[in-house]
């Protein structure tokens, strides 16, 4: 009984089960992808021409761009207080557009319109930041698959929710708006306990090569099914029956990644405990906080790093991770009887933490920042005006133009991630 309680609280804090908590989240955030879907209920309802509706466009860019608040806050906060502001934001601010849409309120000016569509979907910064700071904190060495995973999921909830959308098949097109609104919303609100970090591991575990290659399986799986599902709806009248089918097939495939948590903790032998306390990052709410031998034991993480031999890292993962533990006991030893002085560098090495103003003279942020300025305007426009060019080529329903743009966009996300991590090692 004692071996299944320390089991369950094992499962409660392992990093997989933040990492699938995660994706299932950022799975219904990513709802600035679904504008192309709502602009052309809002441009009916509204009566608002095509310049008005681009304006509404930028509006909801902006949000998804302003990520400021958001950080400062992931960092100041805990992360469900962080994800209840930002679940809040989506909730009031699409949720006033839906009640204006269908005349439940008086129709605000378009300014206003801009201001709530600002709120609506900067809420999904907050889903974002939470989502990536804990997973990447407790998957130090996993980062590029980690961002890859997670964004790709972001791009691919606007054919998530299109398919749920379709299952409800409402005659009233605006209560997609509300979808939108209560949606992410309910489904932060029961997921931001458990998004957070749990202490993240300095080194790779032997299995999550195979972890990793089964959620890479799990995401093609994903996008061919949704692919499937969206040509067959296209070419064939499907009933309801049919419809409410595909969705709950769409969802236990959602839930497919559990098993990997589960697995892990009650199923697997723990033989690996020993080099993972040995190898896990201490804790630092706060940098005032930390203690001496606290801001060591960083500084002896970050040595290892330096000291180990290059060929370390072409060994087995068992084998990798044993020799470096055995370096890392060494350096503990050796650094509390004075026989060696650990060098302190100055500021954070790539990877690590950095301070916003670490981070402004840093030539790396800079040549992010720039990339994304210039380089992601051109899809923006048009998941923003798909709406309107789908019906300016005849097609009354936009959503299966959405709903593409979303897959083709997971899977551009999760390759980059996969590759990216290859490039680098």
């Amino acid at each position: 009984m004692v071996e299944v309680g320390a089991s369950v609280r094992g499962f409660l804090r392992n990093r997989w089960l933040v990492f699938v908590a995660a994706m299932w989240m950022q799975s219904f955030a990513g709802v600035g992808y679904l504008f192309g879907s709502l602009s052309p209920v809002i441009k009916s309802s509204l009566g608002y021409n095509q310049r008005q509706v681009a304006g509404l466009g930028v509006a909801k860019d902006l949000g998804d761009s302003v990520g400021f608040l958001a950080g400062t806050l992931c960092a100041l906060l805990p992360l469900w207080a962080a994800l209840l502001i930002g679940a809040a934001q989506n909730l009031v601010g699409y949720g006033w557009v839906w009640l204006a849409v269908t005349r439940r309120v008086s129709v605000p000016p378009l300014w206003a319109m801009c201001i709530l569509i600002f709120i609506g979907n900067n809420g999904e910064t907050y889903f974002n930041t939470a989502a990536l700071v804990s997973c990447i904190q407790n998957f130090p060495k996993n980062r590029g698959p980690i961002v890859g995973i997670l964004k790709g999921f972001a791009g691919l909830s606007g054919a998530i929710l299109t398919q749920i959308y379709a299952m409800i098949h409402s005659p009233d097109h605006a209560s997609f708006i509300f979808m939108v609104a209560v949606g992410p919303t309910m489904v932060v609100i029961a997921l931001m306990f458990i998004v957070r970090p749990v202490g993240g591991h300095r080194q790779v575990r032997p299995s999550d090569g195979t972890s990793f290659m089964f959620v890479y399986s799990v995401c093609l799986l994903l996008a061919a099914y949704l692919m499937g599902v969206m040509i067959l709806e296209d070419l064939v009248d499907l009933s309801d029956s049919m419809m409410v089918l595909f969705t709950i097939i769409l969802i236990v495939l959602l839930l497919v990644p559990i098993v990997i948590p589960v697995i892990l903790c009650f199923f697997s032998d723990h033989n690996g405990n020993a080099y993972a306390s040995l190898l896990q990052s201490p804790h630092k709410e706060e940098a005032s906080a930390s203690t001496p031998s606290e801001e060591q034991n960083e500084v002896i993480l970050s040595e290892v790093e330096d000291e180990k031999p290059k060929e370390v890292d072409l060994l087995p993962a068992s084998e990798r991770q044993k020799r470096i533990a055995e370096l890392q006991i060494k350096l503990f030893q050796a650094a509390a009887v004075g026989a060696v002085r650990v060098k302190r560098r100055k500021g954070p090495r790539r990877g690590e933490d950095f301070t916003l103003m670490q981070a402004l003279i840093k030539a790396d942020l800079w040549l992010l920042f720039f990339s994304l300025l210039l380089g992601s305007g051109s899809g923006l426009t048009v998941i923003d005006n798909l709406g309107q060019m789908s019906q300016s080529l005849g097609y009354e329903d936009s959503h299966i133009f959405v709903s593409m743009i979303s897959i083709w966009n997971f899977l551009g996300r999760i390759g980059g991630g996969y590759f990216s991590e290859i490039i680098v090692k």
